[in-house]
């Protein structure tokens, strides 16, 4: 396996939006649940996913509220909003048009 790739500036947001349709997690849950679904092929680093909450929070496409974990602890769980529902659709829909473009430049053939 190759060593895992840092996730591409701007790219953290939409994978938390997506990884909150899964419902209501914490920080720890959200990065677990990223990880799994990327099979190692990605750098997760923590201090880069809390500040990505925080920029979503701040456009309140996410919305903390406190809680209990499975380890009786208590920590923000963050919920996806109406606006980060819609935020995930467009930029979802944005990211696969540029990886088919991207993908079909990589598959063009060589001219001679």
């Amino acid at each position: 396996m190759a060593d895992p790739q840092p996730i591409l500036h701007g790219n953290l947001d939409v994978l938390v939006l997506k990884a909150l349709t899964a419902g209501p997690m914490h920080g720890y849950a959200i990065t677990d649940w990223l990880e799994q679904r990327a099979g190692g092929n990605l750098e997760l680093v923590d201090s880069a996913l809390y500040q990505a909450l925080y920029r979503l929070e701040g456009r309140r496409l996410v919305k903390p509220e406190w809680g209990i974990t499975e380890k009786n602890r208590r920590a923000k769980f963050y919920n996806l909003t109406d606006a980060g529902r819609a935020e995930l659709r467009a930029e979802a829909a944005r990211w696969n048009r540029y990886a088919a473009t991207i993908g079909a430049i990589l598959a063009a053939p060589a001219r001679g």
